[in-house]
């Protein structure tokens, strides 16, 4: 009897130990989907680490998976889901703008978790009516950003073009093939300035703005942070960028050879989230995170220079704080130009409508402005060699109204059969216009 019962344990012992790994290596690792760079993945990996051992909590792995770009890993989260509907095997999402975090929520693709209540008190409920996280806690702003033109003071000054003050300057016959942007279908961030422009301007306007902008592009590469590179090198001259790397940028290069600006009434301050995916297999290593990536611990690796006490040791990140306590004499500690916290509201950004239509949109700039960019570049040039060309304002006109592009988006447009046959209609349509001018 007691031979058998030392036989039930050591067999019960060995299950122990055949079970055990899988489930200690899932408490003990984190997987994280985020479009950051690398800066930014090792700034946290390491001090989450050194914040997790203070609290005398095991010692935990992280996994940074990213798609090429903040578009590309809202793709890889969906079609993920979409095979897997109880898990994708990931644990958080962080980083990437708040339209995928939008729409993730509203397809209960997100869990919640409600921070402990003095931590949540540290967080503003809203920015200039943007909110900084969501009411039903399924995502929160892990940073704030804003969108605005990087220059190259130098080129400007060969070519006698004067520093860019809006959007629409980007549009400018002066600055054929010498502005910079990535390929929205890729980066978010491009999308939400691209959605900026559209709504700021309004859609008429904001596409005429876009097409001929779109004219002047260089190359459209799949990372927006090419065009910092052709921006620093002095391949073009302005360029749409977010404001951590227009920061990051000015801190390399110098601000007597670069210069940034953000649209006055024209850009939108919104937060960069981060959010537990649905069936993460280490739910309470994720909401440590959050709540170390929300704490001021975390907050100064964003808005602190590398090597300022208490700030990151190998990359300045040059991103602002969600915490409007750290503002207090920070200009001494940091590369960020601006306080969101007092910066004036500009237009109404309307995040349930750009959710609607992201898509849409996508699909729309690929049509008129990507996959048809040598006839409109053609087109452009011999605007800027003619700047009395009126042909060139009837070829450059968005073939469908705002209404319509609404209903479509929020329509048929998951049928790919007709979707197909709409993109290849404004193909051939935008093809045609850019060719007669």
């Amino acid at each position: 009897m007691k031979k058998g019962l030392m036989l039930a344990a050591a067999a019960a012992f060995a299950l122990l130990l055949f079970v055990n790994p899988a489930r200690a290596a899932a408490e003990n690792k984190l997987v994280i989907v985020s479009p950051h760079w690398e800066g930014i993945r090792s700034e946290f990996t390491r001090a989450f680490k050194i914040w997790r051992e203070k609290q005398g909590k095991e010692k935990i792995e992280l996994t940074w998976l990213d798609q090429g770009g903040s578009s590309d890993d809202l793709k890889f989260i969906k079609s993920g889901f979409e095979r897997s509907p109880q898990g994708i095997g990931a644990d958080l999402f962080y980083g990437g703008g708040i339209d995928p975090y939008t729409e993730l929520a509203n397809a209960g693709l997100l869990v919640p978790y409600k921070l402990p209540a003095k931590e949540l008190a540290r967080l503003r409920k809203d920015l200039n009516g943007v909110p900084l996280y969501d009411s039903e806690f399924r995502w929160y702003g892990a940073s704030v950003s804003g969108f605005g033109i990087l220059y190259n003071k130098k080129l400007l000054k060969m070519y006698n073009i004067k520093q860019p003050v809006s959007w629409a300057n980007l549009a400018s016959p002066d600055l054929f093939n010498l502005v910079g942007s990535g390929d929205p279908r890729h980066s978010g961030t491009v999308h939400v300035m691209y959605e900026v422009i559209l709504q700021s301007y309004g859609w008429e306007r904001g596409w005429d703005i876009l097409l001929r902008m779109g004219g002047n592009v260089r190359s459209f590469p799949k990372s927006s942070s090419q065009t910092i590179k052709d921006l620093s090198t002095g391949e073009v001259a302005e360029g749409l960028t977010l404001d951590s790397y227009a920061f990051s940028a000015i801190e390399e290069t110098g601000a007597a050879r670069l210069g940034f600006t953000m649209p006055a009434k024209s850009t939108v301050i919104t937060p960069d989230p981060i959010a537990i995916l649905k069936g993460a297999k280490n739910v309470a290593a994720a909401q440590d995170f959050i709540r170390f990536v929300l704490s001021p611990e975390g907050q100064r690796l964003w808005l602190y220079k590398k090597g300022i006490s208490g700030g990151p040791k190998e990359f300045s990140l040059n991103k602002m704080s969600v915490l409007p306590g750290l503002y207090k004499d920070f200009e001494k500690k940091s590369n960020v130009l601006i306080n969101p916290f007092k910066e004036k509201k500009g237009f109404a950004y309307d995040f349930e409508k750009a959710t609607a239509r992201w898509n849409l949109i996508n699909d729309l700039v690929g049509a008129l402005i990507i996959d048809t960019h040598e006839e409109l570049a053609s087109a452009c040039e011999k605007s800027s060699k003619n700047k009395g060309n009126k042909k060139l304002a009837a070829a450059l006109k968005v073939p469908i109204s705002e209404d319509e592009a609404m209903k479509l988006a929020t329509g048929k447009w998951n049928d790919e059969v007709a979707r197909n046959k709409v993109i290849n209609e404004w193909l051939t349509g935008a093809r045609k216009r850019y060719k007669m001018q």
